[in-house]
């Protein structure tokens, strides 16, 4: 849900959307970082308009692509236990906003603040963005839309 909600939120604000997804590979941190950059640059193509990148998990290994192109990025439970992806944020100029769990083994929120980029920590989310409640778990999804429909309010 926390990719369709921010997806909503997105269009909400007028931009277009395009919805991504692949059956990635069982990769190494490195390769994984080239694998998921070379999906960027595909789902990017040749479209010459401003970009957003919206990515979860995974999908976060984008980030050297994404601040090499300039585009600025939602990072959804980004893998900030990987270097590269934690150097990529740190370097990028490009507007940030970075979102995780304090259950999540891959978020560290002392790391996040390095990026610059603004950060949503969530209390008792997990790296799904969920809790062991279920209700709980609909309020944070609630509580993580809001932070990023407030944050593209603010995008020039």
């Amino acid at each position: 849900p926390l990719l369709t909600f921010a997806g909503r939120a997105v269009l909400q604000h007028g931009w277009r959307v395009r919805a991504v997804s692949w059956n990635a590979p069982n990769l190494e941190p490195k390769a994984a970082i080239d694998w998921v950059g070379n999906q960027l640059q595909e789902a990017v193509g040749e479209f010459d308009g401003r970009v957003l990148v919206v990515a979860k998990s995974l999908g976060t290994c984008s980030a050297r692509p994404a601040a090499r192109h300039g585009y600025d990025a939602i990072w959804l439970t980004p893998l900030l236990h990987i270097p590269d992806v934690v150097d990529a944020m740190t370097r990028s100029s490009n507007r940030q906003l970075l979102v995780g769990g304090t259950q999540d083994p891959a978020w560290n929120v002392e790391t996040a603040r390095l990026t610059d980029g603004d950060v949503v920590e969530v209390e008792g989310a997990d790296h799904a963005m969920f809790t062991h409640d279920a209700v709980r778990t609909a309020e944070l999804h609630v509580e993580v839309t809001r932070a990023i429909a407030q944050w593209l309010s603010f995008v020039p």
